[in-house]
């Protein structure tokens, strides 16, 4: 038994080893099998390591290739260059050798002219030194010749040199002149013609009427009254004079109020149609007329700020405007003078590209000063600028006021603006009408200046005082001197005298030779 499983036991056993060694066996297969792929892996990895080594080592010598050809290309250009600046270098060193050459040549040719030059300066001295010896000779003689010294001949000299600058400088002047003078009134005359042609009036102009026409003689007679009382209540209720002349079924009226003697026409006109005259009467009709005229002038000044489209219009100048409607001057009815002017300044003002309302402002207010003339002393254009300075207008404005007359300076361009409008409306044909004292008066003070000039022969006013025409003593002034003579007489006139448009100073130099045949 024990006999048996020792056998079964080493039997066992004997499989177990068996089972072992084939397991052992096995294993050493697997190892030997792994071995040899691990080698032969290896010896591929080494085969393709050994080609990557190839191949990079085949690339980097075609880098290396390429890179000296690239380093000899690069080499060959260098040297080309360096070859190029030393051919540049080379001609430079040669044109500097010439150029050289050529300082030395230059300087060598200056060192002769110098020394050339200054043998020449002391040829010059010595030469200089004979010439005012001989100067002085000449003059020495000249002086004897003459009967003058130097500075006496030199003064004779510079004083015909200074008339004869000044003379040839008087006729430049008067050519620019001319020139300035023909192109500023060439433009001026398109400015006030071009104003002028788009301003028309019906009428000439207005005048003012101080007499009043009876139905018949009678009526003359009811107007005194008794014992005068009539013409005397009237004269006190109105302020102004009645004239019953010798002239038939006409009276006048005569005072320097232009509204009382409106008043006083329109009064005697009402008590004419009415046909009760008494002083009861007389004051209730003159009182009525005041009314009358109040609102009338209301009416004109209203009516004449609306017709010029005029805002801000203080409400005093409004009435001292409607005022104006019964004020003449030189027959000229003021409003519708300062209308005009109104016009022509807003014309002119937009020719110029300036501010067309500014102008007929000042233009309309130039005269506002006329209106309260009999109550307050002074001249109208100060007058009326205080008005219009007290009722809030513009500074630009209250000058041109005061400057129409040139009593204050101009501070703007729109003052000569209003005195240019003034004048032409008070110079345009049939505008005024002149006394003819005053007429006289104009051409005798233009015979007057021109006598005041010496060498006048004789002076003419012409043309209405258009044109002055002087005939000079021909032996005592020549054709240059006359033509200086002209011009200081034209000069003078503007200076003194006040015109309208312009004067023409004409001066005559002729000289005759008469002879007879016997």
């Amino acid at each position: 038994m024990i006999a048996t499983i020792l056998l079964v036991l080493a039997f066992a056993g004997i499989g177990l080893a068996g089972v072992l060694l084939f397991y052992a066996r096995k294993k050493t297969e697997e190892a030997n099998s792994l071995l040899n792929r691990s080698i032969e892996k290896w010896k591929a990895v080494k085969r393709d390591i050994e080609t990557e080594r190839r191949e990079a080592l085949l690339r980097v010598k075609d880098e290396l290739y390429k890179k000296r050809n690239e380093f000899d290309l690069e080499l060959k250009r260098d040297r080309l260059e360096l070859e190029r600046h030393q051919s540049k270098i080379n001609s430079k060193y040669e044109a500097i050798e010439k150029k050289e050459e050529q300082l030395d040549e230059l300087k060598n040719e200056l060192q002769q002219k110098e020394r050339k030059m200054s043998r020449m300066s002391e040829m010059l001295h010595v030469n200089e030194e004979k010439l005012k010896v001989l100067y002085n000779d000449l003059i020495t003689k000249l002086e004897n010749l003459a009967g003058l010294s130097k500075e006496q001949a030199r003064k004779e000299l510079s004083d015909t040199l200074q008339a004869e600058v000044q003379l040839a400088n008087q006729k430049w002047i008067q050519k620019v002149e001319e020139e300035a003078r023909q192109v500023a009134k060439e433009k001026s005359i398109n400015i006030t013609v071009t104003a002028m042609q788009r301003y028309t009036v019906d009428q000439v102009s207005q005048h003012a009427s101080s007499v009043v026409r009876l139905p018949d003689e009678e009526m003359k007679g009811r107007i005194i009254g008794k014992e005068g009382r009539n013409i005397k209540s009237l004269e006190m209720a109105t302020g102004m004079e009645f004239i019953i002349g010798e002239t038939p079924e006409i009276i006048t009226i005569s005072g320097f109020n232009p509204i009382r003697r409106e008043i006083a026409k329109r009064t005697l006109e009402k008590l004419i149609a009415d046909g009760r005259i008494n002083p009861t009467r007389i004051e209730e009709t003159v009182a009525a007329c005041e009314k009358d005229i109040d609102e009338t002038i209301e009416e004109y000044g209203k009516s004449t700020v609306l017709e010029l489209n005029l805002q801000g219009i203080h409400p005093e100048i409004v009435t001292l405007l409607g005022k104006l409607h019964f004020r003449t001057s030189f027959s000229q009815n003021v409003l519708d003078h300062c209308k005009e002017v109104g016009y022509f300044a807003r014309m002119i003002a937009e020719e110029l590209g300036l501010d067309g309302q500014i102008a007929l402002r000042a233009g309309l207010l130039h005269d506002i000063g006329k209106a309260v003339t009999a109550e307050i002393e002074g001249p109208h254009a100060l007058i009326g600028s205080d008005i219009a300075k007290r009722c809030g207008e513009d500074p630009i404005v209250v000058n041109a006021i005061a400057a129409h007359h040139e009593e204050v300076p101009f501070t703007s361009i729109y003052a000569p603006i209003v005195v240019i409008a003034d004048t032409i409306s008070a110079s345009r044909p049939g505008a005024r009408r002149e006394t003819l004292t005053t007429y006289i008066k104009r051409l005798e003070k233009l015979e007057e200046i021109a006598h005041s000039f010496d060498g006048i022969k004789k002076a003419y006013a012409l043309q209405a005082g258009r044109e002055v025409r002087i005939v000079v003593e021909e032996d005592f002034l020549d054709d240059e001197k006359a033509a200086i003579l002209a011009r200081d007489i034209a000069l003078k006139i503007e200076a003194t005298m006040s015109f309208p448009g312009q004067i023409k100073v004409n001066v005559i130099r002729e000289k005759r030779a008469i002879e007879y045949a016997k």
